[in-house]
């Protein structure tokens, strides 16, 4: 390493935030930047470690010392040919990854870890900007077609690397547009879709080709995808929503994350949403269920929409500050997270059970809720605990459960594990010869950086299978 003691002398620094004040009136990326020499300083924290265990806790194998290395050392391109090398696409991960990779930093033992999604950040933004990230085309083109079916995370991670091996690609999209939750789960302030879009423009260069509004098996027929391609993969995402099937749920203004989030992204996109449609949170008391990073994003949005009040309810018990015994370094740790939008103001409440929806006059006027505690994973309901909250508007952020099962999965007649995902070998084969699948569709709601490693790793068995034909 450049600097090998470098830690013993540079404290961690984030970037930061913009300040609530100015940020809650806009929906433009809340992070800020650090200056070019800051950030050189805060890669020479990372150590000479005899094992890296960041390599280990990143799904993507990101040779995260050696870039850190370069930026030390102000050599940006080469540090961005090493940060190529294993992640696809990485302004997004260096915006939305928990950065699994931190938490087992070597420092992180007995310090703060280093500063590795934001470095990561830096690294592709200046290759953009600085223009040596430029579009290159395969020079040689096999015969061999491969239709790509859902343009989230892993599809793109999939075509880049099948494009880059000479193959002719299509993605076929259900959407208006690509990104998949990229694009209408994460909300602007904290992923522009401009990024979203740049990234496509290159891909489009280099001799991709994307169809978006066609959903295979509704307006475009399975077997002419069958017939037209040498090889699929599915990358359609787990979109079944986990609900919430109690008494008053069929009144007005309850509605599940994602149709609350799509929305306000098409309204920050320029798209005009009639009076009917609209979901607002303007002068509304807002009760977001879920503790989760979509929860949190409903936050966000509820407080640039103007919300009165905003409380935030989460079943499971309020998480410790600090690592305990039960995940200690390196993994991940289970513990308190605060995002930007929880610090610009909510109510946050632990170990609270959802009990019935009560309104009047068909809306949604009240939650009723009551107190739980947790012992050996168990919950159990206190007695005398009931407790009513005022609502005008109530958020479902409760995640997924699985693949929504449709013409495109019964027409290929595809087999489902046990938890309702497309079933895979070890190949990342379905139980259909040829078809291949991968991301949150076979391994279930998960994280983006885990969306574009198995992106990767389907194409490079795509590539063997199209090989070996």
């Amino acid at each position: 390493m450049g600097d090998p003691k470098g830690f013993l002398k540079i404290k961690r620094e984030e970037t930061g935030y913009r300040p609530v004040e100015e940020r809650i009136k806009d929906y433009n990326e809340v992070e800020k930047e650090l200056s070019d020499k800051e950030r050189q300083l805060q890669a020479s924290r990372c150590m000479d470690c005899g094992v890296p265990f960041c390599h280990w806790a990143c799904p993507l194998g990101n040779n995260i010392p050696d870039w850190q290395d370069k930026v030390f050392k102000g050599d940006w391109p080469k540090a961005f040919n090493y940060l190529q090398e294993t992640n696809n696409f990485p302004e997004f991960t260096g915006r939305v990854c928990p950065a699994l990779c931190e938490a087992s930093c070597v420092l992180a033992l007995n310090d703060q870890a280093v500063t590795i999604r934001q470095n990561e950040l830096d690294i592709i933004e200046k290759a953009f900007i600085e223009g040596y990230l430029k579009p290159k085309p395969p020079q040689k083109r096999t015969n061999k077609k491969v239709a790509i079916i859902g343009g989230g995370p892993a599809g793109l991670a999939c075509a880049d690397l099948l494009n880059q091996k000479g193959h002719r690609i299509t993605v076929f999209e259900a959407s208006d547009a690509l990104g998949g939750y990229l694009r209408y789960g994460i909300p602007d302030f904290k992923l522009n879709k401009k990024i979203i879009d740049r990234r496509i423009d290159l891909l489009k260069k280099e001799g991709i080709t994307f169809k978006t509004k066609t959903e295979v098996g509704q307006n475009l027929a399975v077997a002419e995808i069958r017939k037209n391609f040498d090889a699929l993969c599915l990358t359609i995402g787990a979109r079944v929503p986990r609900d919430l099937p109690l008494k008053g749920r069929e009144l007005k203004g309850i509605y599940l994350a994602m149709e609350y989030l799509e929305q306000q992204n098409k309204i920050v996109r320029g798209d005009k949403i009639s009076k009917q449609k609209l979901i607002t949170a303007f002068n509304k008391q807002v009760i977001v269920i879920g503790g989760g990073d979509t929860g949190s994003d409903c936050v966000g949005t509820a407080i640039r929409q103007g919300a009165k009040k905003i409380t935030q309810i989460e079943l499971l018990p309020k998480p410790p500050i600090k690592r305990t015994e039960e995940t200690p370094w390196p993994l991940w740790p289970k513990i308190l997270k605060t995002s930007s939008s929880h610090q610009e103001g909510c109510t946050r409440l632990w170990s609270v059970l959802t009990k019935e929806f009560q309104g009047s006059e068909g809306q949604i006027a009240k939650i009723l809720t009551k107190k739980v505690e947790w012992s050996d994973h168990k919950m159990v309901e206190l007695k005398g605990s009931e407790s009513k909250l005022k609502a005008d508007l109530v958020l479902l952020a409760l995640g997924f459960t699985s693949v929504v099962k449709n013409n495109l999965t019964k027409d290929l007649k595809i087999k489902f594990n046990s938890k309702g995902n497309l079933e895979v070998d070890s190949n990342f084969m379905t139980s259909v010869k040829g078809v291949f699948a991968a991301g949150d569709s076979t391994r279930g709601p998960s994280l983006v950086v885990w969306a574009i490693a198995e992106g990767r790793e389907v194409a490079l068995n795509i590539d063997q299978y199209l090989n070996e034909l």
